[in-house]
């Protein structure tokens, strides 16, 4: 794809604040998030974003009142998560990442990663850039297994019931983005719902986040209702939500974070379940104190 047809997607608001729908509690992560540098974008990215700088992020975290973070390698960066490292580097208590690292590197190459807040790999088969492909799987559950990571999978649940062999055997624990990716249109009884629901009961984690790309409908995206709270029941002690700041590759009404919360007060009405999903399920997986 030449630089002509690369599409510019828009950035965020520049707020994010409320009314937000309830309390968010001490201790609260936001899951998913990304810092971009424009210096280390790929040719072969799917969409052009504006930078969005460590300043921006922390002080969308303050605004959201998010007591931690975790930052996501961006497509758009490839495999050159220098940036990301940085921040992480400069706020070790209260951030995490989940990388897209080169394989057969030297062990200093992970052990930099991991000193400085990294705890899983990433492999992003939505957008070009992303760096590590479904033929690198088994690679990569090995790496994951080697140094304590998981492995976070931003793929289409369409195509899970033909990967679920594969990622059945795997060793390492798995996370999926954004609800798999699925179009509600495609309905709950779609063989891909079906078969994310069956590795979220078995042994997944997933994210009820990114409702904005899986409806056509304005905020708080009620359409999307139904899957979050299937996945919720399906295992409530795995289900993690992340913002999706800066909102990257989407073209349509740009979310302030409070309004995504909104969509999270559907999935959870009660401030038990919803402190599990925004503290104590991702305070363990990301290994906050």
């Amino acid at each position: 794809m030449s630089a002509v047809e690369i599409p510019v997607c828009p950035g965020p608001p520049e707020y994010q604040s409320g009314p937000f729908p309830f309390a968010i509690p001490k201790g609260a992560v936001d899951t998913h998030a990304h810092v971009i540098s424009a210096a280390s974008f790929v040719a072969d990215r799917s969409y052009t974003s504006p930078e969005a700088t460590e300043a921006q992020y922390i002080r969308m975290l303050d605004e959201v009142g998010m007591s931690y973070g975790v930052l996501i390698q961006v497509s758009v960066n490839g495999q050159d998560n220098e940036p990301m490292l940085k921040v992480l580097a400069h706020h070790p208590e209260r951030l995490r990442g989940v990388a897209v690292p080169l394989l057969n590197q030297a062990d200093s190459y992970y052990q930099n990663m991991r000193d400085k807040g990294v705890v899983g790999i990433r492999m992003n088969v939505m957008f070009s850039g992303g760096g590590l492909d479904l033929s690198k799987l088994e690679e990569c559950d090995a790496l994951a297994r080697d140094w304590g990571w998981h492995i976070q999978f931003l793929l289409n649940a369409h195509d899970l019931p033909e990967l679920m062999p594969r990622m059945q055997k795997m060793k390492s624990t798995l996370v999926i983005d954004h609800m798999g990716y699925l179009k509600t249109s495609v309905g709950l009884n779609s063989s891909g719902f079906l078969a994310l629901l069956d590795l979220v009961k078995e042994r997944a984690w997933v994210k009820v986040s990114g409702a904005y790309r899986l409806t056509d409908q304005a905020p708080p995206y009620g359409d999307v209702v139904p899957y979050a709270k299937a996945l919720i029941s399906a295992a409530p002690d795995r289900c993690i939500w992340g913002s999706d700041w800066p909102h990257v590759a989407h073209w349509g009404v740009m979310p302030r974070v409070a309004q995504i919360l909104e969509s999270l007060a559907l999935y959870a009405p009660d401030e038990v379940t919803r402190t599990r999903i925004l503290c104590d399920n991702p305070r363990r997986l990301y290994g906050f104190i």
